[in-house]
């Protein structure tokens, strides 16, 4: 029997491309090579290459593990698309909708999970008239763009103008939100037809006052609890708006979803979803995923199989 054959998609062209070549590498290597003829790309380099390769259908499967901007975000899922080839990962227009905070978090609202109150940004915006009502401490970030890349937390107005144009810097949209204190939790959704929630994880950055770019991918510098200890109810809450949100988004074969639990008020806000997870040695989903009992060969052998029928 001939070994199915991947094109493996790493590093792109967007702000997150370090990251994406990370991913990329550690999924090569969990990769059985006895199963797979595996064949490496990178879109900012190899894109005629790649082109080529799939329109001779010299592919079975393509993993698309870019992040951000022409990755994730429904572009490259189209192409693949038209081309009729099988791709791990949510399709284009889930893709395109869980990239953008703004239309991701309305949609999950309307289905009666919580968010936090905030304002989307354009450049033309009259900034103190539109954030008038939102109080501070605030979270400014970029409406599209993952791996903590350009958010800043603000806590007095002189702080505003530089967090601003840093987020302006990365997206012609921004949201400005309140600041939030409470648990950082995240779940892995996993499936096609009964997508199911892996155990539930606790972030607990150490180097800095939350989940930002170091503590994400600085080995050492946050504790990361899985499963999460927190109380049964919490984690069947927490774990069915995941998959709540992994629904109604139209996600498919796995995606991180990000919470906070605020304790006082007993609410577990929404953050965000990230249909092509970072699977880097220090990211969340493979620790999921042994927690669960998988390995990560394993796991990725499960969403390849799902993909493939």
């Amino acid at each position: 029997m001939n070994k199915p054959k991947i094109a493996l998609l790493l590093g792109g062209i967007s702000a997150e491309r370090e990251v994406s070549l990370k991913t990329g590498e550690e999924i090569g290597k969990a990769l059985d090579k006895e199963k797979y003829e595996v064949t490496f790309y990178d879109p900012r380099d190899d894109l005629l290459s790649l082109c080529q390769y799939i329109d001779q259908g010299d592919v079975d499967l393509v993993i698309p593990a870019l992040h951000g901007p022409f990755g994730e975000d429904g572009r490259i899922q189209g192409m693949l698309d038209m081309w009729k080839i099988p791709y791990l990962f949510s399709g284009c227009l889930a893709s395109a909708v869980a990239m953008n905070k703004e239309w991701s978090k309305k949609i999950v609202n309307e289905e009666g999970v919580p968010i936090i109150k905030g304002k989307k940004l354009q450049r033309k915006d009259n900034i103190g008239k539109n954030i008038k009502d939102i109080s501070f401490p605030l979270v400014i970030k970029p409406v599209e763009l993952g791996s903590s890349v350009g958010i800043n937390i603000v806590k007095k107005e002189e702080e505003l103008k530089e967090a601003i144009e840093q987020a302006f810097h990365y997206d012609d949209n921004i949201l400005v939100e309140e600041y939030v204190k409470g648990r950082e939790l995240t779940v892995t959704v996993m499936g096609r037809k009964e997508p199911q929630a892996l155990p539930v994880i606790e972030i607990i950055p150490k180097k800095s006052e939350w989940f930002d770019f170091q503590a994400k991918y600085e080995p050492g510098a946050t504790d990361e609890i899985c499963p999460a200890d927190i109380p049964e109810n919490i984690k069947e809450r927490i774990q069915e708006q995941a998959v709540k949100a992994f629904q109604v988004l139209g996600c498919r074969d796995v995606a991180r979803v990000d919470f906070i639990w605020e304790e006082s008020e007993d609410i577990i806000y929404f953050l965000e979803i990230n249909t092509i997870p970072g699977m880097t040695s220090t990211s969340l989903v493979p620790q999921a995923a042994q927690a669960a009992g998988k390995s990560f060969s394993q796991f990725l052998d499960e969403l390849i199989e799902g993909a493939l029928k």
